[in-house]
């Protein structure tokens, strides 16, 4: 769903005053006469306009905001204070609470003098760090005791260049250790870095204008709300609006982390999905094309990875990866190769499979449909072809061929479902309930639009439950939410996504701009915005919800409630969901799967929580071994529960195996799914609503 503003809104902005500057031009390898030129001026006065008349939340730019811009913006140039001064950031202050001043005034030069320090800074750092390797791998001692600050978001900007040349020193060592860990000898270790220090370098000298721009005009736009972005125009050019890759790519959403790239999230049925080697929160360190020479990414830009990630169809992109299990100081990589392929339209439509459970002697069924995504053929469905695909029309079908099968209840999963399209998770509500309200949506001017069911009747009125996740986002949680909110079902699981603002983009003279202009609402009236849909019933997440969601960006939009669009009905969940929490509780302390997803959990949360890490190589490779073999020993546990024959040692990922066909998980074996199933079956148990069997 595409919003635009009216053409003459940019006609309008374009029309103001602003001072002619030269184009930006420099010398080769240099930045010092980096600035911006006419038509980025013109575009940050427009983007000033374009937020102060139609963000949804309209807040001033003023001193608090330009505190915001100053803090982030330092943030995103130097997030690990390892490059600037503390002497660069006392310059820098008197400008605290200038930014929207100079924002208003058209006046972008503090941002680009800022931006230019920041390369000085990089520079020399690299500097030192070759002149540090240049003395040799090998004359590093790894034997002495000392740590290195790893988590240095609140760390003190360095005195001088000699607490610099420090950490700096340290940090080289840091990764000659983490590279000799990974099992790289000397030789290779000094190729490597010393190569990806010298392609730092090298593109530094690229930087242009645009660069500085896109960095500090971003900065601007975000600190209204995370999903408010400036576009330049190569950006909007080159890949979409959530940093995705094309279709014709792996399927994945990235982001930057430090000097890493991120995955923040797989499209269903993607390529890289299904490799089932690739993981929310890993981290892309190399990408190479084919049988090629692996690529260093390390400090490279979201957009230049982004382009080398994606090609043509049918070709293979192999990427380095370093896992979220890790711990911080293991940098012990597996490469995984993926063939770039369109995602289909089929491969994301709702499956349906049977889950078989035995509960209190009873044997029964329950149906489950899997929606990986709110998904609508728009062409068929404009060009009137009656056999359109949706998921509303595919979840219809599989329903009647599952009542048909006569199932005891149905288990709707949507795992990792990122959402999609509005209107099919309106049309979707409008299966199980009577008719009414599905979704509210409230504008910048307090107007409130209800999108709603109209059709007397639910198409499917049996027993339900919804399993939901982190990644379970926006259509997913208007769905999951009505749900709810009619008490039509159990939703189980984890906290959703928790995304419940709708975007519009905008183009402007040069570039484009993505704001926020909407918010969605739950017919109860809260919102999904931060928070998210709350499970009746918890699950341990796999995924750190301090690091994926909603909630782990920064200027989120905030929860919120406004007028319910529905009278509240009894819950008839309410009276038994004490119960329900126990019996669960009792099972899943049983249940080996559920044990080991909490041991891995605490454990992951354990090892992140280390601020520091060791850079004498006895101790690092000690602690390596305790991890391992911690991470061996739950394996071991939960294997000898399943019957199955213990590993002497973790399995190494095969770079080249292919997903397989017949490597799909039954119901049964989903541990939570076949607990939700259970749970449902608990539900209807206490409630007397079981079939007689």
């Amino acid at each position: 769903m595409k919003h635009f503003l009216p053409s003459t809104t940019l006609a309008l902005l374009i029309g103001l005053t602003v001072l002619p500057m030269s184009a930006s031009s420099f010398a080769a390898n240099s930045w010092d006469n980096l600035q911006p030129d006419r038509d980025e001026v013109i575009a940050s006065l427009n983007v000033v306009e374009l937020l102060k008349r139609h963000h949804y939340s309209r807040p001033p730019l003023d001193d608090k905001r330009s505190e915001i811009i100053y803090q982030s913006y330092l943030k995103l140039l130097d997030p690990a204070r390892s490059y600037f001064l503390a002497s660069d950031i006392a310059e820098f202050d008197k400008w605290r609470f200038q930014f929207d001043d100079f924002l208003k005034s058209g006046d972008l030069a503090p941002g680009f003098t800022i931006y230019k320090r920041y390369l000085d800074r990089i520079k020399s750092r690299l500097d030192f760090a070759l002149a540090q390797l240049s003395k040799g791998v090998d004359k590093i001692d790894l034997n002495t005791q000392e740590t290195l600050l790893v988590d240095r978001k609140d760390a003190p900007w360095a005195k001088n260049e000699a607490e610099l040349d420090d950490l700096w020193r340290k940090r080289v060592k840091d990764e000659v250790l983490r590279l000799k860990i990974a099992g790289k000898d000397p030789a290779k270790i000094q190729e490597t870095l010393t190569k990806r220090y010298k392609n730092q370098l090298a593109r530094l000298g690229q930087t242009r204008s645009e660069d500085v721009f896109q960095a500090y005009l971003n900065t601007f736009a975000m600190s209204y709300d995370p999903h408010t972005n400036y576009l330049s125009p190569d950006s909007a050019e080159n890949f979409d609006i959530n940093m995705s890759l094309s279709l014709e790519g792996i399927g994945a959403v990235l982001q930057s982390d430090n000097d890493n790239v991120k995955i923040v999230r797989l499209v269903p049925a993607g390529p890289a999905a299904k490799t089932k080697q690739v993981a929310t929160a890993d981290k892309i360190i190399g990408v190479a094309q084919g049988d090629k020479e692996m690529v260093d990414v390390i400090g490279w830009r979201l957009d230049e990875v982004v382009k080398l990630i994606r090609g043509p169809k049918g070709s293979v992109v192999r990427l380095e990866i370093v896992p979220a299990s890790n711990a911080p100081s293991d940098q012990t990589t597996k490469i995984v190769s993926i063939t770039r392929e369109a995602v289909k339209l089929e491969e994301q439509a709702a499956k349906k499979s049977i889950l078989h459970l035995n509960q209190d002697g009873k044997d029964y069924k329950l149906g489950v449909i899997e929606i990986p995504a709110f998904y609508l053929d728009f062409k068929a469905y404009r060009a009137g072809d009656p056999e359109y695909k949706s998921t509303t029309r595919d979840v219809k079908k599989l329903l009647t061929e599952l009542q048909s099968e006569k199932v005891d209840g149905v288990v709707i999963d949507l795992r990792n479902n990122g959402g999609g399209s509005l209107q099919e998770a309106t049309e979707l509500t409008s299966l199980f309930i009577d008719k009414g309200p599905t979704v509210l949506v409230r504008n910048a001017d307090g107007k409130v639009d209800v999108l709603e069911d109209e059709n007397s009747g639910a198409f499917y009125k049996g027993p339900m439950a919804l399993l939901v996740n982190r990644l379970s986002a926006s259509a997913s949680e208007i769905f999951a939410g009505a749900m709810q909110d009619y008490h039509r079902a159990l939703i189980i699981g984890g906290q959703t996504f928790g995304k419940g603002t709708v975007q519009t983009i905008q183009p402007l003279n040069h570039g484009e701009l993505k704001l926020t202009l909407a918010k969605f609402y739950r017919v109860s009236g809260q919102s999904t915005q931060h928070q998210g849909v709350l499970p009746d019933i918890a699950y341990p997440s796999i995924i750190d919800t301090k690091e994926i969601g909603e909630s782990a960006l920064p200027e989120a939009m905030t929860y919120d409630t406004i007028k319910p669009a529905i009278k509240p009905a009894v819950d008839p969940f309410k009276p038994f969901l004490a119960q329900l929490q126990s019996r669960h509780d009792v099972r899943s302390a049983k249940d080996a799967e559920f044990v080991f997803i909490e041991e891995k959990l605490a454990l992951a949360k354990k090892l992140m929580s280390e601020k520091t890490v060791s850079l004498n190589e006895a101790e690092r490779r000690k602690q390596h071994a305790d991890i391992e073999s911690q991470q061996l020993a739950m394996e071991n546990v939960r294997r000898k529960a399943k019957g199955e024959e213990p590993l002497k040692e973790l399995k190494k990922e095969d770079e080249d195996a292919l997903p397989s066909d017949d490597d799909k998980t039954k119901p049964e074996d989903d541990a939570y799914l076949a607990e939700t199933g259970r749970i449902l079956l608990d539900y209807l148990g206490l409630s007397g609503s079981v079939a007689k069997k």
